[in-house]
């Protein structure tokens, strides 16, 4: 079997984590890393015999790569993909796909456009746990949804500024939006509230401290999703569903830590599981790569996800407006030729 060789652009916990399933398969080769802080990149590339860039374009530039990995901030987003593209090859994305929309709208039609291969990191659709939950919802469709996100603020310097990370809504808790479009379907219509207050340990930071959404489903459900990062530490982090008769709920402690809560009226199944939903990911986006099969999420799937989270931040930013998704994802997608606005 050929080794594929790879690259990664960033080299922070995330990309850490993919590396680290990357360096595990028989058939991969981590060829290059990039990081705009070079000391961890030399770090990142001695560990795995590859070599440093300080500027994942110049990778890209002189490395021959049979797919690439970018795991860089919210506000790093596009450049490396737009190259990727001009170089046809294959894109490992994660989540968020960008700051804003119409960045990513704007990847995401010369994505469609060049039919590349791409995918996209919400690891919880790569969870056996999940998979067991939509089986179920087939059967009996949710009608109600609830999901917080309840956390501390990361140490990222860039996390606690919004206009580097979009703030918790867009690159935290987009994973808990995805998951109920998997589970529950499209989303039709949002309107959130957010707040945010001053706090000594964070004297800089300017991300809401709180936030909630209320969503409307095309299937007729609706739901709400609240976001906090005032906590000492990750308190509850989840998806709740109602349908006729059952409760599902599903919950993340860590990234190898979740829980499937199923009751109804033969009791309550508790399903605990601690795979590795990123190294699951990964592998299934290799054997695309190799067979032309399925991955988990395309960039496509993915801008629909995003595009609920914009639609939920640009509603709480104005002052709690309802927004149509497919309007607001139409009026941001940049026209051919245009630049993100």
């Amino acid at each position: 079997m050929s080794r594929l060789r790879v690259g990664c652009v960033g080299t922070g916990f995330i990309a850490g984590q993919h590396l680290a399933a990357l360096a595990g398969f028989p058939d991969v080769d981590i060829v290059a890393v990039a990081d705009a802080a070079r000391d961890r990149a030399e770090d990142v590339a001695q560990r795995y015999q590859a070599r440093a860039y300080d500027d994942g374009l110049r990778m890209l530039e002189t490395e021959e790569l049979d797919a690439v990995w970018v795991c860089v901030p919210p506000f790093a987003h596009g450049p490396v993909e737009d190259a990727a593209i001009d170089r046809r090859l294959p894109l490992f994305v994660e989540k968020p796909l960008a700051m804003d929309l119409p960045t990513a709208a704007q990847l995401a039609a010369r994505i469609r456009d060049t039919g590349l291969l791409t995918c996209v990191g919400y690891h919880w659709r790569s969870l056996d746990v999940v998979e067991q939950a939509a089986r179920l919802l087939r059967d009996t469709p949710a009608q109600l949804v609830t999901g917080a996100w309840l956390d501390r603020t990361p140490a990222a310097p860039w996390w606690s500024q919004r206009s580097s990370s979009g703030g918790q809504l867009v690159e935290q808790t987009t994973h808990l939006v995805d998951l109920a479009r998997l589970l529950v379907g499209e989303v039709d219509r949002v309107q959130a509230l957010e707040a945010t207050v001053a706090r000594e340990a964070w004297p800089a930071a300017d991300v809401p401290t709180a936030s909630a959404v209320l969503l409307s489903f095309r299937s007729g459900a609706i739901g709400t999703i609240s976001s906090s990062c005032v906590l000492d530490r990750r308190r509850q982090v989840g998806l709740r569903l109602v349908a006729p008769g059952r409760l599902v709920d599903i919950s993340e402690v860590g990234l190898y830590d979740h829980t499937l809560r199923i009751a109804d009226d033969s009791g309550e199944q508790v399903v605990q599981t601690d795979e590795n939903p990123i190294a699951r990911e990964d592998r299934a986006f290799l054997d695309a790569l190799r067979t032309g099969g399925d991955v988990p999420v395309t960039y496509e799937d993915a801008l629909r996800t995003h595009a609920v989270v914009c639609a939920a931040d640009r509603s709480a930013r104005d002052g709690g407006i309802p927004l149509q998704v497919d309007g607001f994802l139409a009026e941001q997608t940049p026209s051919p030729g245009e630049a993100p606005k």
